[in-house]
């Protein structure tokens, strides 16, 4: 079979010299771009005549899907999928496998420090220290004690969990289905409602579907705490961020930290998140670290080699 890597994954390209070893000598072709395309027609030629392509988390629309005839796996080196035209996959009988798991621990990670970095005002006390500033106006707040609410207990909110739960914190957790794991970890399962209203900091980790998109909006702001804390680590286009801004601007909430939009960085100068008060942002790069990148990789590969041995797993549910 053919099989292309469509894009970087992060890794140098030694890495990808050694993973890709077993299918040359399984006699497969093994084919790698390493430079990123957004091009619709770079992307179908680069696609052309491959049965499996691999990519990370570059657009993989509907029309460069139907422009691969051949195509019979695509194997997405991220959690999310909904950058990829699976209309076209569900309509073509396309096996879609991701790489679930594989920033569990880099995303937990920054979502919890940047939990941090607003209630510590780490921002504001870089800016001070650089400028002849002083500690006048930066009193914070711990996290021990305060009530963290996690909105989606999958695996990354489970970890998130735990690790505010390290430092003190009570755990209140809403989803569609309650499960063991979360309980484990201290989280007492509550409505949304409930959650909203009585957490110090809610921390969001939905995945984005058609159900989820733009659902955490005014609404929702206007149930949570004067003055809590709101993080978004998970997907930018399930939050309304014309309504968070509001939400920041006019005192409701105290801060947030934010990592995801409903666009990629760069952001245009006059994006409503740009300019709401108390906000500390990073440009999507919660999935990224040395060890997430190196355990990607290894776990795409994997995708690829079991659907060629016929039993493919982390196999994408398509409704």
């Amino acid at each position: 079979m053919k099989i292309s890597l469509l894009e970087p994954l992060g890794v140098p390209e030694s890495v990808i010299c050694g993973l890709s070893e077993d299918l040359k000598k399984a006699g497969h072709e093994f084919v790698y771009y390493n430079s990123k395309t957004t091009d619709k027609n770079e992307l179908a030629e680069r696609s052309k005549d491959s049965d499996i392509i691999m990519i990370a988390n570059n657009p993989y629309p509907d029309e460069v899907v139907e422009s691969a005839k051949k195509l019979k796996m695509l194997a997405v080196a991220f959690t999310g999928i909904d950058h990829v035209g699976l209309s076209a996959c569900k309509k073509n009988g396309i096996t879609v496998c991701n790489c679930a798991g594989y920033s569990n621990e880099s995303v937990a990670e920054l979502t919890v420090g940047l939990a941090i970095g607003v209630l510590r005002h780490i921002r504001q006390g870089d800016s001070a220290a650089r400028t002849g500033g002083t500690s006048a106006g930066l009193v914070g707040g711990e996290l021990r004690g305060r009530t963290v609410g996690i909105v989606g207990t999958g695996r990354i909110g489970i970890r998130t969990a735990q690790l505010f739960g390290a430092f003190g914190a009570k755990l209140l957790g809403y989803a569609r289905h309650e499960s063991d794991k979360a309980k484990a970890a201290g989280i007492r399962f509550t409505s949304l409602e409930d959650l909203l209203q009585n957490s110090d900091i809610v921390s969001l980790h939905l995945p984005l579907t058609a159900q989820t998109r733009k659902s955490f909006g005014e609404k929702q702001f206007a149930q949570m705490k004067s003055g809590a804390v709101f993080l978004n680590c998970a997907r930018g286009a399930i939050v309304d961020n014309e309504a968070l801004a509001e939400a920041l601007n006019s005192g409701k909430l105290a801060g947030a930290g934010i990592d995801v939009f409903d666009m990629e960085p760069p952001l245009p100068k006059d994006y409503p998140l740009l300019q709401a008060k108390n906000i500390l942002l990073t440009p999507h790069t919660a999935f990224l670290s040395q060890e997430s990148m190196l355990s990607r990789a290894k776990i795409e590969f994997d995708n690829v080699k079991a659907y060629l041995s016929g039993s493919p797993k982390n196999v994408c549910k398509i409704e």
